[in-house]
């Protein structure tokens, strides 16, 4: 199993992707849209982080007012995984639940609290020759 992780900074207004594989992915199995994570999850000591979103293995986004783990067509009139075409009218859209479970390919985090090491400094990995 494995789950990208989109990272965002309110304060720089930066994003930051990792990849959370197996043990650590399994982590993430079971929580909802404004759940508060450790940093420890994701071995950044010390941070804070709200789940704010995210999409499953088909590219659907994640709803935070749609329960489950379930794919639904819902009928939106705004928000997310949908774009406004005029006013007052509606579309039938197919969304993700708002439960991350093991078809979730991407979730998305809001840093509440931050910890000692800047996310920004890691250096790529080179390749080795």
């Amino acid at each position: 199993m494995e789950i990208k992780v989109v990272i965002s900074d309110p304060k720089t207004g930066k994003s930051y992707q990792r990849i959370v594989k197996d043990a650590d992915a399994k982590r993430f199995v079971g929580l909802k849209i404004g759940d508060k994570v450790r940093g420890e999850i994701i071995n950044l000591a010390g941070y804070e982080f709200e789940i704010t979103g995210g999409s499953d293995y088909a590219g659907f986004p994640m709803r935070k007012d749609v329960p489950g783990t379930l794919r639904k067509r819902i009928l939106a009139v705004s928000g997310i995984g949908f774009r406004k075409i005029g006013k007052g009218i509606k579309q039938r859209k197919t969304v993700a639940g708002n439960t991350i479970h093991e078809k979730t390919s991407q979730v998305n985090l809001k840093i509440l609290k931050s910890g000692t090491t800047p996310l920004g400094e890691e250096k790529p990995k080179e390749a080795e020759k």
